[in-house]
């Protein structure tokens, strides 16, 4: 049985990464109240983070899935991606877009934090995480709630705006506002050079 405390995390074979990608939620059986006002907002989000992650790999930084379980504890990684496979549509273009590589990790979450009750914390003092760069649905719930977290923790976060989603875009616009007022978090698109500028940022710190 997989579990949060047993996800697939193996902290002593990891070498260390200062910057860590964060996608939350995005492997998704959308089966909610709402998903259907979200997902093509989270298929967009998703190219986007699909482009920051190559970037990432291509820099040697780590990434991060957190998921929810959906309910169904014994699932893992594998599962969730046949699951979002099998229902078609929005889902399946998520999974396509997004498909763990064998060296990301995945972590699987109960509730709304990616911190809560897993071992997100553990896992990032591990690799000596500064910078943590979060990404997914819904920007309003999860990313958010994950962006709270990270922040008391001591942690520097990036919320970029183009790879997060909400089910409309004036929810997605005030939970962005509310991370940079409050938890000094960029916000800035992937898109527009953001990466580099936070790059830039820790090198400087």
């Amino acid at each position: 049985m997989t579990t949060a405390a047993n996800a697939r995390v193996r902290t002593s074979t990891l070498a260390t990464s200062r910057r860590v990608l964060l996608l939350v939620d995005f492997i998704n059986p959308l089966r909610f109240a709402g998903a259907e006002a979200l997902a093509p907002a989270a298929v967009e989000a998703a190219r986007a983070t699909a482009a920051l992650k190559r970037q990432f790999r291509a820099e040697g930084w780590t990434t991060v899935y957190v998921n929810d379980n959906f309910g169904h504890w014994r699932s893992d990684e594998s599962l969730l991606m046949r699951e979002c496979r099998r229902s078609g549509g929005h889902a399946a273009q998520l999974a396509r877009l997004l498909a763990p590589a064998k060296d990301d990790l995945f972590v699987l979450k109960p509730r709304h934090s990616g911190f809560y009750q897993t071992p997100l914390a553990l896992l990032l003092d591990e690799l000596k995480a500064k910078d943590l760069v979060i990404t997914g649905l819904a920007a309003d719930y999860c990313v958010q709630c994950t962006a709270m977290d990270a922040y008391v923790r001591g942690l520097r976060v990036w919320v970029p705006g183009d790879c997060t989603a909400a089910e409309s875009p004036q929810r997605k616009e005030t939970a962005l506002q509310w991370m940079k007022d409050t938890l000094k978090a960029r916000i800035d698109p992937a898109a527009s050079g953001g990466e580099r500028r936070t790059e830039r940022r820790r090198v400087s710190a």
